[in-house]
């Protein structure tokens, strides 16, 4: 298992992420393809926060499930709680050091489409 460095643009928010990053998730919705988000979904416990927890501003729209966390001082969203996962960490791969985007397996998701594109990846009993 590796662990991976992160951080927003400024500084501000780092953080540390364990685990084994081998493919991420590039959804279409509004907000994701606004932000060119790479998402690696990790349990809350692969992340250690590195700055204070107050060093984010958070962002909710719609079903207000989701929490777009990003930095106050330069904007980016190093990582979030997604509406999919809430009990995860969606963390973008954009914001870890060192790593190759280009060596990662890329998997589309239909976030236009959100509801008819969770029933197909998870079946018809997926929680909302």
């Amino acid at each position: 298992m590796a662990t991976y460095t992160g951080r927003c643009h400024c500084g501000r928010i780092r953080f540390e992420v364990e685990g084994e990053l081998r493919r991420v998730h590039l959804c279409n919705c509004s907000i994701c393809a606004k932000t060119a988000y790479l998402h690696w979904v990790v349990e809350p416990g692969q992340l250690k926060l590195l700055s204070d927890s107050g060093d984010w501003s958070s962002y909710r729209f719609g079903t207000r499930i989701a929490e777009h966390r990003f930095c106050a001082t330069c904007g980016v969203s190093p990582f979030r709680i997604a509406r999919s996962d809430p009990d995860k960490v969606d963390v973008n791969a954009r914001c870890l050091e060192g790593v190759e985007l280009d060596d990662l397996e890329l998997e589309r998701f239909d976030g236009r489409h959100w509801e008819a594109a969770m029933r197909a990846e998870r079946g018809p009993g997926w929680r909302e």
